[in-house]
């Protein structure tokens, strides 16, 4: 959504046109709640911090000074409420894991599709449990990007800076090297899966030699 289709959205809600108000809400949605996310909020938690972001855009929504940034505005407001709740509840609780979806292949297919649909499909899951595990061990800051840049409806770099309180600038390099470290730990990961596998095949060869 352009800036300037944003604000005029703004300006309409104000007026009390409703379905201005609806778009509004469809398009920031997903960066309100990913922002609430990137806190380690609970489920209950981010959804008040939604609740209250969107209650507080109402109360001021003939106010705002700059409304084609609204999303800036959402996002600093989303911020600002997790960090009240966070420090409410003294630390912020561990995120959940990703909820996998379920991989079904279709009804008309040979038994040799299916087989390997479901092979595809374990091995998706394995890798989307590595890429999750490894992504809970990058630092909190490279977890809340990641989180706010995977919104549904991807934010700007705007409206990322603003989730984050830093300069727009250093969304770029900050992404690429957050990136560059959740590689290097799902290798590492991955490597680490495939240990145990590659010990009891070397264990098995030693077990045939020496029987030889």
């Amino acid at each position: 959504m352009e800036q300037g289709e944003a604000g005029d959205l703004v300006k309409a809600a104000a007026q009390g046109d409703e379905a201005a108000w609806r778009v509004l809400v469809e398009r920031f949605s997903s960066l309100v709640w990913a922002v609430a996310r990137s806190f380690r909020l609970s489920t209950a938690d981010a959804s008040d911090v939604y609740q209250t972001v969107w209650l507080r855009f109402a109360e001021h929504l003939g106010r705002i000074q700059n409304p084609e940034r609204v999303g800036a505005w959402l996002a600093t407001t989303a911020r600002r409420e997790s960090i009240r709740v966070v420090r409410s509840r003294s630390r912020a609780l561990p995120i959940e894991d990703a909820t996998l979806a379920d991989l079904v292949p279709p009804d008309e297919t040979s038994p040799e599709l299916a087989v390997l649909d479901a092979e595809q499909a374990r091995l998706e899951t394995d890798r989307a449990k590595q890429m999750w595990r490894a992504f809970r061990d990058l630092p909190v800051r490279c977890q809340q990007l990641l989180r706010i840049l995977m919104a549904s409806q991807r934010p700007s770099y705007v409206e990322a800076a603003a989730a984050l309180d830093v300069p727009v600038g250093s969304i770029g390099p900050t992404r690429a090297r957050c990136l560059r470290q959740l590689r290097r730990l799902m290798n590492e990961v991955s490597g680490n899966d495939s240990q145990p596998h590659t010990k009891k095949r070397d264990q098995l060869g030693d077990d045939r030699a020496g029987s030889a």
